[in-house]
């Protein structure tokens, strides 16, 4: 592989030494996934999201292997934002990580102490995703992302509790009506970029039991049957919020589509559910991309984003 191509990435403040980053959910929250390859050749490592308290998640099965992907239900289990700190942050670090650590919450309140239960520890930290595709307690359970105000009720109780210049990105939903206007409201509240997308509501079905085949019912599509769906999704919020840094995720496997990504708009591509097929998925996209870029002439991947002509 040549190694002439430029791939620095600049996403918002952060300068980052290429756009590959691990999305959160996928590479675990300490090194059990790190220890398998090389952290520090990616971009960024995004841990599991982190609620202010331990949460169990919801009752197993919680995975299902789908034509083109995985349906999951796991419920964010998690151990809390204090005993990641103490016990899995520092095996991750040892590995040359640079962490973007993931917070959710059931309501604003959450949100808010597990903003300042990280605020010590923001030093050792790249950035922090917000991730709002959870059921708001205090709307009937309908989910943060599926409305701008409670979205941007969620990124300002955050953004309260940091320095104003740390980096924050909203992870947002593609499961909404109108996913422009809960990006703006994001931005608006203090979100430096976004994260685009979440999982895809899905269904899996048990024909002989009649029954769904995970715990909780239904769960999230993701792996390559959604990439277009993110494709559009960054293209959409990239065309309507110019500027705004924005790290694409969804279906990405290869160099190749990493070059969508970025083209649609990205300035920084996510590597999800590869990671369960090979966990050195995201050090083999940063590969693919410089070898894309080599062979076509790209010195610099920076000048692939937005670079889709409608």
């Amino acid at each position: 592989m040549r190694t002439s191509v430029d791939l620095t990435c600049r996403l918002g403040p952060l300068a980052l030494p290429n756009p590959i980053v691990t999305a959160s959910g996928t590479y675990g929250y300490s090194d059990e996934v790190a220890k398998l390859g090389d952290p520090s050749k990616l971009g960024a490592v995004t841990a599991k999201s982190l609620s202010p308290y331990p949460w169990e998640g919801n009752p197993a099965p919680r995975v299902w292997e789908a034509t083109a992907g995985m349906l999951n239900s796991v419920g964010l289990q998690n151990p809390g934002v204090e005993a990641w700190l103490e016990h899995d942050l520092p095996p991750l670090l040892a590995r040359g990580s640079r962490v973007i650590v993931s917070i959710w919450g059931r309501s604003v309140d959450d949100y808010a102490k597990a903003a300042a239960a990280l605020a010590p520890a923001l030093r050792q930290l790249t950035a922090l995703e917000v991730n709002v595709s959870c059921p708001n307690l205090e709307d009937r359970g309908q989910m943060f992302a599926a409305h701008p105000d409670a979205t941007a009720a969620a990124l300002g109780a955050v953004r309260d509790q940091l320095a104003p210049t740390f980096p924050v990105f909203a992870k947002l939903s593609p499961n909404v009506a109108d996913l422009v206007s809960v990006a703006a409201a994001a931005v608006g509240a203090g979100a430096t970029g976004l994260t685009l997308i979440n999982t895809v509501l899905g269904l899996a079905i048990d024909a002989e039991t009649r029954r769904p085949r995970l715990g909780a019912g239904g769960g999230g599509l993701s792996g390559p049957a959604i990439k277009p769906v993110a494709l559009r999704a960054v293209a959409d919020v990239a065309r309507a919020l110019p500027g705004t840094p924005i790290i694409g995720t969804g279906g990405v496997r290869t160099g190749l589509d990493a070059v969508e990504m970025l083209l649609a708009g990205a300035s920084a591509v996510g590597v999800g559910t590869a990671t369960f097929f090979d966990p050195r998925a995201a050090e083999h996209v940063v590969e693919g991309l410089a070898r894309w870029c080599a062979e076509h002439g790209v010195a610099r991947s920076a000048d692939l984003v937005g670079g889709l002509e409608w």
